[in-house]
């Protein structure tokens, strides 16, 4: 069996995550991810009992998710083998770390392996709109000055895509959706100044290794006031929280419907008319 590429310096995040908290962190994602889970688990109509969350900010979820209704609550760092034994939980949260992994299939499977049959998988993530106004100016800047482009901006995936993620983890009633954070900053540079205190600058392993002058620096955040600067001098900066869920298969769970098996018509339900073939064929015309 294949292992996944490798895509990312494991070590090097590791190193960029410890720098952060050394010197005070930003955290303000974490936590709003951590608020929004305790949310929706108050929506779910089930108790769980044993929990385990996956997060590379301990402090954060200690500080921010009541636990106190548990009888086991754990926080295990999202190692690439999770310290988590099989069937030990009824609720797995993944909290905002998949987009760091080199497997994230297997960081789910490893999710669903723990979960006891019809256990709840709640995941937090990056989707692909994040820092896309910082990667459009890099792009433009870096084609200016050095005639070509580098990976400076993680690449983070769709909801569709991600949404299939849970599918081929063998998860069910898989359900993804997403929601916008804009945050708004002095300049380029200070929105690079708080990623780097996120522990969330570039550890790809194709990374351009030397590092950023000053000049291109600069140029990019002239390129990111000019094209999204807004009249009151500050500049937006786009984090997208994709949230997935998904349940640890068991035969009580309620199943989709097959095909055809309806036992009425959406017309009925609507109270419209159903119209014929020809009727349909003349209002698509």
């Amino acid at each position: 069996m294949t292992s996944p590429p490798r895509m990312f310096d494991r070590d090097l995040l590791l190193r960029r995550r410890a720098r952060a908290r050394a010197q005070g962190g930003a955290d303000f994602l974490h936590e709003a991810v951590a608020v929004e889970m305790s949310e929706r688990l108050e929506e779910v109509n089930r108790t769980f009992r044993r929990a385990a969350v996956v997060t590379s900010n301990r402090a954060v979820w200690e500080k921010n998710f009541d636990s106190a209704g548990f009888d086991e609550f754990r926080i295990i760092d999202d190692d690439e083998v999770l310290k988590v034994d099989e069937g030990s939980c009824d609720l797995v949260i993944h909290a905002l770390a998949l987009h760091w992994a080199n497997d994230p299939v297997g960081q789910l499977v490893q999710a669903k392996r723990a979960l006891v049959p019809d256990g709840l998988l709640l995941a937090a993530m990056f989707g692909g709109e994040s820092l896309h106004e910082l990667r459009a100016c890099f792009a433009e800047a870096e084609i200016e000055i050095l005639g070509g482009l580098s990976p400076r901006v993680a690449p983070m995936g769709e909801i569709r895509d991600l949404g299939g993620l849970l599918q081929r983890a063998g998860l069910a009633l898989p359900v993804a959706d997403s929601h916008a954070l804009t945050v708004r900053y002095g300049s380029a540079l200070h929105l690079m100044r708080d990623l780097r205190a996120m522990g969330e600058t570039n550890v790809m392993v194709d990374r351009h290794r030397r590092p950023l002058r000053r000049s291109m620096l600069m140029r990019v955040a002239e390129i990111y006031a000019e094209r999204f600067g807004g009249e009151d001098g500050l500049i937006p900066a786009t984090f997208e929280l994709v949230y997935l869920t998904g349940w640890s298969p068991s035969p009580d769970q309620q199943k989709p419907l097959r095909p055809g098996s309806a036992a009425g018509r959406l017309a009925d339900a609507l109270g419209v008319p159903e119209l014929s073939a020809g009727e349909k064929a003349g209002k698509g015309s």
